[in-house]
């Protein structure tokens, strides 16, 4: 079982940056692929980006391609989240969520291909 802690999230001015960061404990983390979802309020979980397990290959939403970036440190059990030139509609709750596999893909985009999801942390983006 794993469990997922995200931090991070806050309230900043549109333009502003963020960096989430998801901490992963009970299990070996370098077989997870990882991604990261959103959901505003009144509307559908959506996907952000995701990376895969030894982090050498990324996917993105069309929404966050080229402002925000995804990484993890496996020696850490971490992934991270940078947030550049924030929108309002970025405004979510966001989650962190892990799934194992063997592959090395990183396009997982489905909430239905996760195992494993974190609380969520909220980010505001006001302008």
């Amino acid at each position: 079982q794993v469990q997922l802690v995200e931090s991070g999230g806050g309230s900043v001015q549109a333009g502003d940056s963020l960096r989430l960061s998801c901490a992963a404990s009970g299990g070996t983390f370098s077989l997870y692929a990882m991604g990261w979802f959103r959901q505003a309020p009144g509307k559908e979980r959506e996907f952000v980006a995701a990376i895969n397990r030894i982090g050498g290959m990324t996917s993105y939403s069309d929404s966050v391609k080229g402002r925000f970036t995804m990484s993890r440190d496996n020696a850490k059990s971490t992934v991270y989240l940078q947030m550049n030139s924030l929108k309002s509609e970025d405004t979510a709750v966001y989650y962190c969520a892990a799934t194992v596999t063997t592959s090395g893909r990183a396009n997982y985009i489905s909430g239905n291909e996760y195992n494993y999801w974190g609380q969520g942390t909220h980010v505001t983006v006001s302008s």
